[in-house]
């Protein structure tokens, strides 16, 4: 494993891949929508699992869905579906490959409507990440009121596996809510 001498927070120290996505990606503002129906689809598969265990498997999901193209994914027919049961370098669970297809509609009916999923979503936080302080990871909510009302809303319109839980993971992994620990190097980023 490499090694550095730049302090991050605890939960990703245990891989090289767990310490390029934190120091790349995660709790950085994503406003493109394509990265985060990744994020959301990557974020639905992981309910009971793992992140690494996506993280590992995350190329494998991009090529699966055809790079995360919710347009493509929203018009999933059933064989192609039977094929993803198939494939065995992703999650082979039937009703979350059925929630990637009903959640790109769901997606895509969104951007209908709010002109983006970006200005949906980021309009919970009026377009800035929350920022926390936390002492440790270990101080970081599972879930917020903020996510129990996305979740809620998300699930009104359509979307499964959108639980409170997934959905702060998801506020988390798109930086609307930066809950870096006070001592992370990226902190200050």
């Amino acid at each position: 494993m490499e090694t550095d001498n730049k302090i991050r927070c605890g939960w990703c120290t245990s891989s090289d891949l767990y310490k390029k996505y934190h120091d790349e990606e995660w709790g950085f503002p994503v406003y493109d929508d394509r990265t985060l129906f990744e994020f959301l689809i990557l974020e639905t598969f992981q309910a009971g699992l793992s992140w690494i265990t996506i993280l590992n498997k995350r190329e494998n999901f991009r090529a699966a869905f055809d790079h995360f193209d919710y347009k493509k994914v929203a018009n999933y027919s059933e064989d192609e579906i039977e094929e993803l049961m198939q494939n065995t370098g992703i999650i082979r669970n039937k009703l979350k490959i059925k929630a990637a297809v009903s959640n790109a509609q769901a997606f895509m009916k969104v951007q209908e409507e709010f002109g983006s999923f970006s200005d949906y979503i980021w309009k919970y936080t009026d377009g800035k990440p929350i920022i926390n302080n936390l002492k440790t990871s270990k101080d970081a909510p599972a879930t917020t009121p903020l996510s129990d009302e996305i979740s809620k809303d998300l699930k009104k319109r359509g979307f499964k596996f959108v639980g409170s839980t997934v959905i702060y993971a998801h506020m988390q992994a798109t930086g609307m809510v930066n809950d870096h620990t006070e001592d992370c190097w990226t902190r200050t980023t």
